[in-house]
Parts: structure tokens; C-alpha cells; sequence
């Protein structure tokens, strides 16, 4: 049977994570509640281990009809994320698998070391149409144990032989090993990468995001991808309300240093059990600004934690959403990053010949 600790005492155990709690997900029939008996009191809990199952996909490529989203289709490698950002907006996924969105969604991981294969399987379907494949739009493509399992990479390697054009988007350094794919592709109009820049504060980056690489190293990252030709979107997201809003200049400024061409923004996402476990991280972490980012939050979303409606979700209303518009549209112009890029090629996507094919006569 799981041992579940209190909060407190989970608190200890859980020092290095994004979030504190491990609450069941909404479809699970029952909920676990953990107490203190007293017989522990002085006992040193270990701390928590990441652990990484495998599932043998059958498909990958996720289609989508969002209006919200300039991409209709993605991959993902992983589900859950080692980073433990303790606002992300996926965490809710892993409900989907009996597990929890908290603690669960950054020590329980799924990899798919058949990705490239499946992936392999699907461009070369007669009834497949190209269009750009969005990787790392649910859970970061380069967190950690991608160092290992190079799946990720592996993936790379096949969309580069199809010339099949790709968009990604990370916080982690480790797309730097793979610039030796990314830069002949891009040479080629085929690949774009967003970078993830949600604040210059190194203390509060790693308080939010406590596994995830810090300001300073994700500038790095796009100094070295735009240094290789490959073109960088610098994504200050998620813009959150009374505690980074008045950094979106300086992120802009920082990431047009850093050579990035193009830049977008999304506002702070609340789905589902992400609410409770970001207003938890806020009494622990910022307790003297909660009420602010609440409010603000609520003020965009008619009174609510958030709204999901497309044309809504991403950005919210109301005056203090145009205003944080504005600026970005201000900032941008100023700096060149407003600047319209040229969509990613699809017109030199070709099935590769593979041994034992019959060659053409002409």
C-alpha cells in the first residue's frame, strides 16, 4: 500500500520538487489522506526518486483543431516532466493515468523509447500530408532523462531524413547536443525553437521551476542555436500576474540580446487541479503577493481561476490583459522581434528510400 505523508512531512521529502502535494487525480474513486501518528517523529524520510517507466506507442502524432494553437499536430516523446515547473498547465495529463498532477507528474515518467520508430511509420503512410509537427507543446522534449534515452534525438533524426519541418519548444540546455541535426535543417527553412524565458530572477526561477535550467543558461541556449543559424523564439510564458508581469520588457530585451528573431507570450494557465497546486506553491513560496496574483487571474477570467474557451485561454480580458498586450506589442516593435517570420518549408518532404524498395525509372 502507498505511504502517503502529511504536508509537513512531505514537505521534507519533497525539497528539490515544484509542488508539495500529491493529491489523487479527479478520476480516481477514492482520495488518500496521509497523517502524523507520532511514531515518525524524528525519522529522515528519504527523498523522492524519479522513476521512468516505458510504454511501447502505437501512435505519436497528436492531431489538433485549436484555434489557439498555429500548429495542428505535435509528438511527445515523455509524459510528465522532471522539470516540476509548479505552474504547468499539463500537469493535469497524468491524471489521465491514475496518477497524480502533483508530485506524481514529476517523479513518475513515461518514455516511448519506440517514438522514432512509430514516428518513422507515420510519415511514410500514403495517406500522410505534411505540415509542421510542434515537439515539447505538453511536456518539455529535453528535461532530463532525455541525456539517456536520446528519444528525442532519435525522432530529430528521422524528420531530418523525411525534410520534414519541425517547431520546438524547451527550457532545457540539452537541445544543444543536438544543434549538429538542428542546423542543417534550419539551413533548409525546416526547424524554428522556442525558448522558454519566464524570469531573469535565478532565485525565483529555480522556486518555480526547481529542476528546470536557470535564466542565465537558457539565454545561453539561444546565443548557441542562433550562433549555428538556427532561428529562436524567445516565449516570455507564463507571464504570471503581480509577480513576473513587470519583467516582460527586460525577457524581451534579454532574449533579442541573445539573438532570438521573433518572440510570443501566454498569460498564466490554471487547469483543472493546477489551481490548487499553484495557490499552494504561492502560501509557501510568495504568501504576501497570493491574493494579488489570484485577483488578477480572476479579474481575466469573469471571476474564475481560469476559463478555458479558445480565443480566451491564453491571454484572458479585461484592462489588465490589453495592458500586458501592449506592452508586449510595444516591446516587441522596439526591439525587432515583431518582425513576421517565414513559415517553416514543406514543399522538400520525401519518404526516404529504405532497402529492399523498387528504385524508379525516372
Amino acid at each position: 500500500m502507498e505511504q502517503v505523508y502529511t504536508e509537513k512531512l512531505l514537505g521534507r521529502e519533497a525539497r528539490g520538487r515544484g509542488v508539495s502535494s500529491n493529491a489523487v487525480g479527479r478520476y480516481e474513486s477514492t482520495t488518500r489522506d496521509g497523517y502524523d501518528d507520532g511514531w515518525a517523529a524524528d525519522e529522515t524520510l528519504p527523498p523522492l526518486r524519479t522513476e521512468v517507466s516505458n510504454e511501447m506507442a502505437r501512435s505519436l502524432i497528436t492531431y489538433n483543431r485549436s484555434p489557439d494553437l498555429p500548429f495542428d499536430r505535435s509528438i511527445n516523446p515523455y509524459r510528465g516532466c522532471e522539470h516540476g515547473c509548479s505552474y504547468c498547465f499539463a500537469r493535469p495529463t497524468h491524471a489521465y493515468l491514475g496518477l497524480s498532477p502533483g508530485l506524481d507528474f514529476e517523479t513518475k515518467l513515461i518514455a516511448r523509447p519506440n517514438a522514432a520508430d512509430v514516428l518513422r511509420k507515420e510519415l511514410s503512410a500514403r495517406r500522410y500530408k505534411v505540415a509542421p509537427i510542434a515537439i515539447g507543446t505538453n511536456t518539455d522534449p529535453y528535461q532530463p532523462i532525455e541525456r539517456g534515452m536520446k528519444i528525442v534525438r532519435d525522432c530529430l533524426k528521422v524528420l531530418s531524413e523525411f525534410n520534414h519541418p519541425v517547431a520546438i519548444v524547451t527550457k532545457g540546455t540539452l537541445v544543444e547536443r543536438d544543434i549538429d541535426i538542428l542546423a542543417p535543417m534550419a539551413a533548409k527553412g525546416l526547424v524554428r525553437v522556442g525558448v522558454s524565458l519566464t524570469t531573469l530572477d535565478p532565485g525565483l526561477s529555480r522556486r518555480m521551476e526547481p529542476r528546470a535550467p536557470g535564466p542565465m543558461q537558457r539565454l545561453r541556449i539561444i546565443r548557441a542555436l542562433t550562433g549555428a543559424g538556427v532561428p529562436v523564439r524567445v516565449m516570455t510564458s507564463p507571464v504570471v500576474p503581480g509577480l513576473t508581469d513587470h519583467e516582460l520588457e527586460a525577457l524581451l530585451a534579454a532574449g533579442s540580446d541573445a539573438g532570438a528573431d521573433a518572440a510570443s507570450w501566454i498569460m498564466l494557465r490554471l487547469p483543472r487541479e493546477v489551481s490548487q497546486l499553484w495557490q499552494d506553491w504561492l502560501s509557501e513560496h510568495e504568501p504576501n503577493r497570493a491574493d494579488r496574483v489570484m485577483a488578477r487571474l480572476r479579474e481575466m477570467h469573469g471571476g474564475r481561476d481560469y476559463d478555458p474557451r479558445w480565443g480566451h485561454r491564453m491571454r484572458g480580458e479585461g484592462h489588465y490583459a490589453e495592458i500586458i498586450a501592449q506592452r508586449f506589442e510595444s516591446a516587441t516593435r522596439r526591439l525587432g522581434l515583431a518582425q513576421k517570420t517565414d513559415p517553416l518549408r514543406t514543399d522538400l518532404f520525401a519518404i526516404p528510400q529504405q532497402p529492399g524498395d523498387q528504385l524508379s525509372l525516372f
